[in-house]
C-alpha cells in the first residue's frame, strides 16, 4: 500500500502542476459497482494476463499481489503481464478523481503451471535447479578472490583484473569451516535461503526472502532482509551484501562479487569475489 499512496500523490502533484483547470479530473464520487476494468487470462496460456480500465475520466492504478507480496504495478490504462508462477494471485485496481481515490473489490485470479518458456534460458537452472531447487556452499580451495571494477564483462576497461588465490597458501582470506549455505529455487516464487554461520564460532543463523535475477545484466538482488554467504572478517568492508554480481555461473561454479567500498584499512575500491560450488 505503501506504494499506491506514493504514486497516487505523485499523481496528483504532476495533475496540479501541468493540467489547465479545464482539464481537471471531475470532482466525482464512486461506487466500487461503476467502476470499469476487465481482467482475462489468455485462455491458451493462463501466465498472460490483461488489464484494461475502461474508465474514461480517471487515472487508474493497478497492483497485482501474490501470497501478499506485491509482484508489480502499474498506471497505464491497458498492458498485459506475465505471471511465471502456478499460484493465486490478487489484482487491485485503484482510480484517482478530483473527489479523491477509489479501490475496486479485487480480483482473484489463477495460474495453473509455471510458463516454461520464460524459465527456457539455462542461467536459470544452473542457479537455481528449477522448482527442486541448488544448494551452493563455499569452495573451500579457493573461496574468495579480488577484481578490477571493469572485470569480467570490460576487458577494455582501465580496472580490468583479478586475482584467484588457494585457500591453502592464503589462510589470512578466511578459517578453513563450514561458512554455511545458500539454496535458491523457482517452487511457486523466486525463493532464496541463507545459512550464515559466523564468523566467531559455529553458530548459524538462517534466513528466508525472494531474489530477483537479471541474465543480461549479470546481477542478483536478494530481498527481504537476506545476504549473499561469505566467508571471512570481510562484511564491514563493503555497504552492501544484498545487491550483488554475477561474475561466473555454470553448472558447477558460481562466483557473486560486492564492492569494496568502505575499505577498513583503506584500500581502494574493488570486487570482492567469492566462490560457491553445489553441495555433495
Amino acid at each position: 500500500m505503501k506504494n499506491l499512496f506514493i504514486i497516487l500523490s505523485a499523481f496528483v502533484i504532476a495533475f496540479t502542476a501541468c493540467e489547465s483547470h479545464e482539464n481537471e479530473l471531475p470532482s466525482i464520487d464512486i461506487n466500487q459497482s461503476d467502476l470499469n476494468f476487465v481482467v482475462t487470462q489468455n485462455p491458451e496460456k493462463d501466465n498472460e494476463v490483461t488489464m484494461e480500465s475502461t474508465d474514461k475520466s480517471v487515472i487508474p492504478y493497478w497492483e497485482y499481489t501474490k501470497d501478499g507480496e506485491v509482484w508489480g504495478f502499474s498506471n497505464k490504462k491497458k498492458f498485459m503481464v506475465n505471471l511465471p508462477f502456478l499460484g493465486t494471485y490478487s489484482v487491485n485496481y485503484h482510480v484517482l478523481t478530483g473527489g479523491g481515490t477509489f479501490e475496486a473489490e479485487p480480483v482473484q485470479i489463477t495460474v495453473t503451471s509455471n510458463d516454461e518458456e520464460f524459465f527456457s534460458a539455462e542461467e536459470w537452472g544452473m542457479l537455481t535447479g528449477g522448482v527442486e531447487g541448488k544448494t551452493w556452499v563455499l569452495n573451500m580451495e579457493s573461496p574468495m578472490g579480488f577484481g578490477g571494477l571493469d572485470f569480467p564483462y570490460n576487458e577494455e576497461g582501465a580496472d580490468y583484473w583479478n586475482w584467484y588465490p588457494d585457500l591453502a597458501s592464503n589462510d589470512w582470506i578466511m578459517e578453513d569451516k563450514n561458512w554455511g549455505e545458500m539454496t535458491f529455487d523457482l517452487n511457486g516464487s523466486y525463493n532464496v535461503s541463507v545459512t550464515q554461520t559466523a564468523l566467531n564460532s559455529s553458530e548459524q543463523t538462517t534466513k528466508k526472502g525472494s531474489f530477483n535475477y537479471d541474465i543480461e545484466e549479470h546481477s542478483l538482488i536478494f530481498n527481504g532482509g537476506v545476504e549473499m554467504l561469505i566467508g571471512g572478517d570481510h562484511y564491514p568492508d563493503a555497504s552492501t551484501w544484498s545487491n550483488v554480481e554475477i561474475i561466473e555461473l555454470s553448472d558447477s561454479t558460481l562466483r557473486l562479487a560486492t564492492i569494496r567500498d568502505q575499505s577498513r584499512t583503506g584500500e581502494g575500491l574493488a570486487k570482492l569475489i567469492f566462490h560457491y560450488k553445489p553441495k555433495e
